[in-house]
């Protein structure tokens, strides 16, 4: 993959056709707390659930999953997951763009997440997109890692 093409990355919404694609990505990304088949298919299917992918040249490189729930102004990026060959894209800042604007015609004011307090370059992207930390969630993951709680007013 070559980083002067990430212009040839479309991000858009992705349907239950994708969802070996998806737990494919899943696979290569994480070790741990992956989503599996039955629960993506019903996220996939969830009118309270988002799900998009990002694909360079036709191949999916990039998901996210953003929750809503009824009368609530928050958005939840429940996951986001960017192959390791796509890293370095913007692949992530534009999944996050799709989001925020989802989220707004949704009518939310801001998005919250959770991210490992040892993963530094997602901790970074989400800094400089303007999160902020709020609070540690301590052994959220399944491997007993702890979680930082990141919030971004959408304004």
């Amino acid at each position: 993959m070559n980083p002067t093409h990430s212009a040839e990355v479309v991000c858009r919404r992705v349907g239950l056709n994708r969802t070996d694609d998806l737990l494919a990505l899943e696979e290569s990304c994480f070790s741990t707390d992956r989503i599996n088949r039955r629960n993506l298919r019903n996220l996939l299917r969830s009118p309270s659930a988002f799900c998009i992918g990002a694909y360079h040249d036709g191949e999916l490189v990039g998901s996210m999953v953003v929750l809503f729930r009824r009368n609530l102004r928050s958005a939840r990026i429940y996951s986001i997951a960017v192959a390791e060959r796509a890293r370095g894209l913007g692949i992530g800042r534009r999944l996050m763009a799709k989001a925020e604007r989802e989220a707004r015609a949704r009518g939310c004011d801001r998005m919250h997440l959770e991210v490992r307090m040892d993963n530094m370059p997602a901790i970074g992207l989400y800094e400089r997109l303007g999160f902020s930390a709020l609070k540690v969630r301590p052994g959220y993951y399944e491997d007993g890692a702890h979680a930082m709680v990141y919030r971004k007013e959408l304004g």
